[in-house]
């Protein structure tokens, strides 16, 4: 597994409703990707950063979803070009029950 960090510099003048309702409405493309095992997306008033935590099969895989087209769209969408980082998840831990 691998889980990739995306983050991006929400743009002044989008506030945390308007952040969250962005979100949301990209959770349906997410929820019919059958690559993507799990998304948490992020967000902080304070630095402006958002962003989503993924879990992947493989890096090809979030790589595929995060093409360049993507890109644009992220940068239309909440100001500023995301970032990624990429980790090999060995163990994951899960209480929710």
């Amino acid at each position: 597994m691998i889980t990739e960090i995306v983050r991006f510099t929400i743009a002044p003048g989008i506030d945390r409703d308007e952040v969250i309702r962005r979100f949301e409405s990209t959770m349906p493309g997410w929820q019919v990707n059958e690559n993507l095992v799990r998304k948490y997306y992020l967000y902080d008033a304070e630095t402006r950063q958002g962003g989503g935590v993924y879990l992947w099969p493989d890096k090809a895989a979030a790589q595929a979803a995060h093409d360049a087209e993507w890109c644009d769209r992220a940068e239309k969408l909440y100001g500023s070009r995301p970032t990624f980082e990429y980790y090999e998840t060995p163990c994951i831990v899960d209480n929710s029950g």
